[in-house]
């Protein structure tokens, strides 16, 4: 019955046909949840950050396409109006909107604040989405180290601003971006802008701890106000955020790495979809303060449950941003 087989291109193709066909059908396992509610986001205003590529252009594309008016907040302008436009062309949806925001300027985000106030009455969804990841010692304008001043500064800086007009426009939602990294985050209380040592891990993970404590302290300040504020880990997505990673761009991992890792790493556009379950899921109309992942409830590290650290945390991001100048 099996003769052909005894044929070795004929066996070689039968393994390869194989091969793929599981690596395909991992890959679709790996993609994680979905957010099947059709729910609309009409009359809703919605800002997302780092929103010309990755995880960051798939939301806005889907919020579009739910006829939402959403503001694309990007550091790169160029970049940012070739994705408005494909955006737009594909939805149907002209109120998708190009705004320069650079968080890693505190300067940047609070013009763009003041801007964005100045064009809009209301702010239903904050969705902090930039981010970078492992990159080489570096400092923001403002003398933060990169990873924590853009990771967490930043839009720390840039929520706080917007406060009064998502309470104004409550029900309203923050949703930050953070990542399962934070599981082996640790606040360096002694050395919180990786001053006296660096490593592109260990400030990576930092950053996102400090995510999911911002997210806590920030829900323990809302409590009653009609805004909530989650967190979410998006999954390992195939986006620009390994950038950094010398390592993922040699030609070793194209030609082995990557494939061998290939059906394991969601496309942006599944990454996304936690990011809209926290956003749009009437279910969480009341929640607040939690972590997600696969668009389902997650428990954070114990690290991430941390009051008194989170309290501390927010006192010097208020200090270092000048918030309250």
């Amino acid at each position: 019955m099996f003769n052909f087989l005894k044929s070795r291109p004929v066996f070689w193709a039968s393994v390869t046909g194989t091969t793929v066909g599981v690596a395909f059908f991992i890959k679709d396992l790996m993609q994680g949840e979905k957010f099947n509610n059709s729910i609309k986001a009409e009359n809703k205003v919605v800002i997302v950050t780092g929103a010309n590529t990755g995880i960051g252009k798939e939301t806005v594309l889907e919020l579009a396409r739910r006829g939402a008016t959403v503001y694309m907040a990007c550091r790169d302008m160029q970049k940012c109006e070739e994705a408005r436009e494909e955006i737009v062309l594909e939805t149907f949806n002209k109120h998708v909107y190009c705004r320069q925001c650079d968080l890693a300027s505190l300067e940047s985000i609070r013009k763009f604040a003041d801007n964005f106030k100045k064009e809009q009455q209301r702010l239903d969804i904050l969705i902090n989405n930039a981010g970078v990841m492992r990159c080489p010692r570096s400092l923001t304008k403002d003398g933060f180290e990169m990873q924590l001043g853009v990771n967490h500064m930043g839009h720390f800086l840039l929520t706080n601003l917007l406060l009064d007009l998502l309470k104004k426009s409550a029900p309203s939602r923050v949703v930050t971006v953070s990542s399962l990294a934070h599981t082996r985050g640790e606040i360096n209380v002694a050395d919180l802008n990786s001053d006296k040592s660096y490593d592109p891990g260990t400030a990576y993970n930092q950053s996102k701890l400090a995510n999911i404590l911002f997210t806590r302290e920030l829900a323990r300040r809302l409590e009653g106000t009609g805004v909530t504020a989650n967190a979410l880990h998006p999954g390992v997505v195939d986006t620009e955020l390994f950038r950094h990673m010398g390592f993922f761009n040699s030609f070793f991992a194209n030609m082995i790495f990557k494939p061998l890792f290939w059906p394991f790493i969601k496309a942006p556009q599944n990454g996304a979809q936690t990011t809209l379950y926290a956003a749009l899921e009437p279910e969480l109309a009341n929640v607040s303060g939690k972590y997600f992942s696969d668009c389902n409830l997650k428990d954070v590290a114990p690290a991430g449950t941390d009051d008194a650290l989170a309290k501390w945390l927010w006192a010097v991001s208020e200090k270092w941003t000048k918030l309250n100048n």
